[in-house]
């Protein structure tokens, strides 16, 4: 990978990039409420259980989908992305990343990337930008880790330390999940957390909260 598509990609996904990913926890807020996350350990399985059968792997076949796909058949990829999202809140989630990320690229890099789904909108740049497929996934799949691993620490005693042991501990499990992502379709997509689905759901209705989702 060159230099240059390496400091566009880690442009892209850091956290300064302005998708607003901070505001959201992707149900995480309510699952630590609700005493389903209490500690490192419980956090570690949290997100192994997402990146593995939930959004994580999901999100990263409509990106390999999107980065493969004609220009006519991205409205599509942002359709079914758009209707797989389990809550009301999860899809703003997808949604409002996906249009401030292709905001920011139609005004930086001058690509024409419509408002969609931020997984289909991170996999159509990646192909205009002539980025290869393997590092984009791996390292977006990472920023989707770090992001949660970024709530977790506003929301319970965890420390910075304990959070990047936890990043760390996921990277064998975001590798592999982002290399099998890219050998599947949008046939291959199904998820198996419904108690992270759930846990989305019930913090649309949650009394007290930070974040979005």
């Amino acid at each position: 990978m060159r230099i240059d598509d390496l400091l566009t990609l880690a442009q892209w996904l850091a956290p300064t990039f302005p998708t607003g990913a901070f505001a959201w926890s992707h149900g995480l807020e309510a699952a630590v409420a609700g005493g389903e996350v209490r500690d490192a350990a419980g956090l570690a399985d949290w997100l192994a259980a997402v990146i593995d059968l939930g959004a994580g792997r999901a999100d990263c076949i409509l990106l390999g989908a999107a980065w493969r796909a004609e220009a006519d058949e991205v409205a599509a990829l942002a359709e079914l992305a758009d209707a797989l999202a389990p809550s009301r809140e999860r899809r703003l989630e997808t949604l409002q990343q996906g249009a401030a990320f292709a905001a920011a690229v139609r005004a930086v890099w001058g690509f024409d990337l419509p408002d969609i789904a931020l997984p289909v909108a991170v996999g159509r740049a990646a192909r205009l930008a002539g980025l290869p497929a393997g590092p984009v996934a791996a390292l977006w799949l990472q920023g989707f880790a770090g992001n949660l691993v970024q709530a977790a620490l506003r929301l319970m005693p965890l420390g910075q330390t304990a959070g990047q042991r936890v990043l760390h501990g996921l990277q064998p499990l975001i590798a592999r999940v982002a290399t099998e992502a890219l050998a599947a379709t949008p046939d291959d997509i199904g998820t198996g957390t419904l108690a992270v689905d759930i846990a989305a759901m019930r913090h649309e209705a949650q009394y007290s909260r930070i974040f979005r989702s």
